[in-house]
């Protein structure tokens, strides 16, 4: 039952969110902003709102773990599960000229975040020191854009025209797409973070290990759809933009929305070895990224190998992430 609850609320997330995505990007069409800044913000926000509502839901319900074990999860995901499947899918040529400045706003998130988990407790100002990272980084990023209109600034407007097709035309039905998309959200993170909790109580293993396993896994599915279908149209740039700009978010915003509304702990098996996965498998995919590497379909394999290894490492006897984590 709590499985069943848990996987209806994922589903529920799902679809809150690729209604929300629709409703706000016909919406931004209608009013005239850029598909730069629609693919730079909009659908960053979008893609992520799964996990900004199941995070923020689990930090309020004394859940803390299934949300940072969720930004963790996802964050890997996106990185080995994603661009493994991508890369299997059709070989990934990345141009490092576009990838540069996002990529390493990616890295000085991914720090700050190791940092902040270093401390033990993710508290308010922490999420106000993120939040702000974040809105600093994306105000830069559209004055950036608009002033050089450079490899970066096609790549967020290649993101922002993927979404052309099947968009609402009418201004009453955006509206209800946004509406039922955050009812979707809401009521989604409601089913997901209860059946979650309960399936950690009941088999006796840690939220963390389930925020970083079951959930993210769930709530990075809308990152999976958007990558493949960018891989099936060649535009690996725009591919790996949108597991950059998701990562962003997920470090940023997620984190520190989450923190704010409630601290967040950090389980000590979670700081001596899933921190450093993460940090591990990010200077491994900006590797792939800066030196402009293809790629390919082997080196899938292996993220992909890697990513359901992490996994497995979980569920071992003894695990890396005890009940008592």
């Amino acid at each position: 039952m709590n499985l069943m609850m848990t996987i209806g609320g994922l589903a529920l997330l799902l679809f809150g969110g690729e209604v929300l995505i629709r409703g706000a990007v016909g919406l931004a069409k209608r009013v005239g902003i850029s598909p730069f800044i629609v693919g730079l913000t909009i659908i960053g926000f979008g893609t992520s709102a799964p996990e900004v509502v199941v995070s923020v839901d689990a930090a309020l319900s004394g859940s803390p773990g299934i949300a940072v074990g969720n930004v963790i999860g996802s964050n890997i995901a996106n990185i080995l599960l994603i661009v493994g499947s991508a890369a299997l899918f059709v070989p990934l040529a990345v141009h490092p000229d576009a990838l540069k400045r996002d990529g390493t706003m990616m890295a000085f998130a991914t720090v700050l975040f190791i940092a902040i988990a270093l401390m033990g407790t993710a508290t308010w100002y922490h999420g106000v020191v993120s939040i702000i990272v974040l809105v600093a980084y994306l105000t830069y990023s559209v004055w950036s854009d608009r002033q050089k209109n450079d490899a970066t600034a096609q790549l967020h407007r290649d993101k922002g025209e993927q979404l052309q097709s099947g968009l609402p035309d009418k201004v009453w039905v955006m509206l209800l797409a946004l509406g039922i998309g955050l009812a979707a959200l809401v009521a989604g993170s409601r089913f997901a973070v209860i059946g979650a909790s309960a399936i950690a109580r009941e088999a006796g293993i840690s939220e963390e290990v389930i925020g970083i396993t079951l959930v993210a896994f769930g709530t990075s599915l809308p990152e999976l759809a958007t990558a493949m279908v960018a891989a099936a149209r060649k535009q690996a740039d725009v591919c790996i933009g949108n597991v950059i700009g998701s990562n962003i978010f997920n470090l940023l915003g997620i984190t520190g929305t989450a923190a704010i509304a409630a601290p967040l702990p950090f389980a000590a098996s979670v700081v001596s070895f899933d921190i450093w996965v993460l940090l591990a498998v990010t200077v491994l995919f900006l590797w792939f990224m800066l030196t402009g590497r293809r790629i390919q379909r082997w080196e899938g394999a292996v993220l992909l190998l890697l990513y359901f290894s992490y996994i497995s490492l979980h569920f071992l006897p003894g695990g890396i992430l005890p009940t008592s984590a």
